[in-house]
């Protein structure tokens, strides 16, 4: 099969094309399973069978699976779902955690400087609980695999090659953040937060050649972070009630500074814990 446009596009156009491509064939089809299922007999999550073998057919096709054959080399490669050493594996989840506590730490220093949007709750409290537990759950399974598929697969991986790790990582958050404008709530106050994410599961990706790390810490982040909302009313991007005064207004205080002073010893911590991961995964390849 000759893709003669397709081949004299720049790698970088490839890339981003096909990541969203490959991201919009998974998320679109659950977003419409789900509003079909909240209109019709939102009692029981029957969208979520539905969705789990939608799910597991994309992600097969995506690794290489069915027709055309002549593709099926090149989609196995994009995607990335490459098999992780043990110990490659447990350090590429430690630098990812410890990655993200550092992030939300940022959201703690960040939330004392600008006013972030409010997450609306209301229409979630709305949906039965059992079916509102299991959309949670497969909505989580879903980004994970989907997301991860399809940025840090078939974006971050041709343009690494082409142009580097820093390049590449850069752009895929880039348009990581973007694509979560979908979601009502999102400003631009919250793209520095979604690029963070973005960042550390690309840098997961990177040092361990292989999306399944990323993939799980995402599938787990997104599961909390939507309990979170539940219980709490506020998002982990939040990270503090709105009623906190900004630092403009009130100055700074003790919580402040032990905030910030945290937010800096964590970002060593995961930078450490980066660099620790790249070793070993360099020690993979030798």
């Amino acid at each position: 099969m000759s893709l003669p446009l397709w081949s004299r596009l720049p790698v970088m156009v490839r890339a981003v094309l096909a990541g969203a491509l490959a991201t919009v064939a998974g998320t679109i089809p659950w977003a419409a399973l789900v509003a079909v299922n909240l209109k019709f007999l939102p009692a029981i999550p029957w969208s979520v069978p539905v969705a789990a073998v939608y799910i597991w057919l994309l992600f097969r096709y995506l690794r290489g699976a069915g027709w055309p054959a002549s593709t099926s080399q090149a989609r196995r490669e994009s995607c990335r779902a490459n098999p992780v050493r043990d110990d490659l594996y447990g350090g590429a989840m430690v630098a990812g955690i410890v990655g993200l506590v550092a992030l939300l730490l940022f959201q703690s220093v960040f939330t004392r400087m600008v006013h972030l949007p409010q997450q609306p709750v209301d229409d979630l409290r709305a949906i039965p609980g059992f079916t509102l537990v299991a959309l949670i759950v497969m909505g989580s399974v879903v980004a994970g695999v989907i997301e991860e598929a399809g940025f840090r697969g078939y974006m971050q991986g041709p343009i690494e090659r082409r142009h580097g790790s820093v390049v590449a990582i850069l752009v895929t958050s880039a348009f990581f953040g973007l694509a979560h404008y979908s979601h009502r709530e999102t400003t631009l106050a919250l793209m520095p937060f979604y690029m963070g994410v973005g960042v550390i599961y690309g840098l997961m990706a990177y040092f361990t050649n292989s999306i399944w790390p990323s993939l799980v810490l995402h599938t787990m982040g997104d599961i909390m972070g939507a309990f979170q909302v539940l219980a709490t009313g506020r998002a982990e991007w939040q990270a503090a009630p709105r009623s906190t005064p900004l630092i403009w207004e009130s100055g700074t205080d003790a919580t402040f500074w032990l905030t910030a002073f945290a937010f800096l010893i964590a970002t060593t911590a995961a930078v450490a814990a980066n660099r620790a991961l790249a070793r070993a995964g360099r020690r993979s390849v030798v």
